[in-house]
């Protein structure tokens, strides 16, 4: 089995955490190809061609976008396997053997692993364990053990190549461009992977593990309320696409069972779980208020991208 490893990058201010994630990717057995594609940014390859001459380096073809990115690279390779990690996660020794050892069984189509967080200080109080998903790493209400899922997660995913090309890759109408905390392009695809043939299998390998770098500015209540009111819009968008029942499945679970179990846990942890506590419900409350304004939008990508800055006085 061939295996192609992508990761995307589009900013010299991760330059550091991009070393760790493409020497991490080169260590990773079985043997494999790595692509690195960059969003749109001629310093930033122009330096990545000098540090790694022997790799696949090159530009997002597309419009600026994680998806068409992600594209580019789909269009590159003949491996029957590609696998993602973000710019800014390194991978332990051993995720990329266990993230592809699922595609042994030809109905699995597409996996996901472990992302941990590393925190730039103390964990936050806004982040409880239920709320990971707001910084791209697994969440409290994830299987413990490898599990068949709806979805995978962006940070550490791989995909049987055929099958994703035949959808046309991920939807440039979804995903992030740049900084803008939009996405469900992961969703969106393992959800489609399905409805073709629900025979498919979409696994989760929580013992392929990556570390995810979480920034400064990620880590106050402000991101929180403004990646929870994206994520609304987001589900809003890709409901249109897959249908409203499959894009919020898991996610009427988590709300209905997770998320006031974690309240509970917070409270009862004295005043110091009170931040997560609330933290919770509002993340809850303007994901809910999200979807319903992106229920409302007009058009799927202008319509969410003007509405990002709607919660911003909150």
């Amino acid at each position: 089995m061939s295996i192609a490893v992508v990761i995307c990058a589009y900013t010299l201010d991760r330059w550091d955490q991009l070393v760790l994630s493409v020497e991490s990717v080169r260590a990773q057995q079985p043997a494999h190809e790595t692509i690195l594609v960059v969003d749109h940014n001629d310093a930033l390859r122009t330096r990545a061609v000098e540090r790694w001459p022997d790799l696949t380096v090159i530009a997002n073809v597309g419009a600026q976008g994680l998806s068409t990115a992600r594209n580019t690279a789909l269009a590159a390779t003949d491996a029957e396997v590609v696998a993602f990690l973000d710019d800014d996660a390194w991978a332990d020794e051993g995720w990329l053997a266990g993230l592809t050892a699922p595609f042994d069984d030809p109905a699995v189509v597409a996996t996901g692993g472990r992302a941990l967080p590393i925190w730039p200080g103390a964990a936050p109080a806004v982040l409880p364990p239920e709320l990971l998903w707001i910084v791209g790493c697994s969440y409290l209400g994830l299987p413990e053990d490898d599990a068949d899922v709806r979805n995978v997660m962006g940070c550490s995913m791989a995909y049987r190549t055929a099958p994703l090309r035949a959808l046309g890759g991920f939807n440039p109408d979804t995903g992030r461009v740049g900084r803008l905390p939009i996405g469900c392009e992961e969703t969106e695809v393992c959800i489609r992977l399905r409805a073709e043939d629900p025979a498919r299998l979409i696994r989760y390998v929580p013992g392929a593990i990556v570390h995810h770098h979480v920034s400064a500015d990620r880590v106050r209540l402000r991101y929180v309320v403004h990646r929870s009111w994206c994520e609304g819009i987001s589900k809003a968008a890709i409901s249109r696409t897959v249908g409203r029942q499959s894009a919020l499945a898991s996610e009427s679970a988590y709300v209905a069972g997770v998320l006031p179990a974690g309240i509970v846990r917070q409270l009862g942890d004295g005043p110091g779980g009170w931040i997560g506590a609330g933290a919770i419900a509002l993340s809850v409350a303007l994901a809910a208020a999200g979807f319903l304004r992106g229920r409302l939008s007009p058009g799927p990508v202008s319509a969410r991208r003007s509405l990002i800055a709607e919660p911003a006085g909150t």
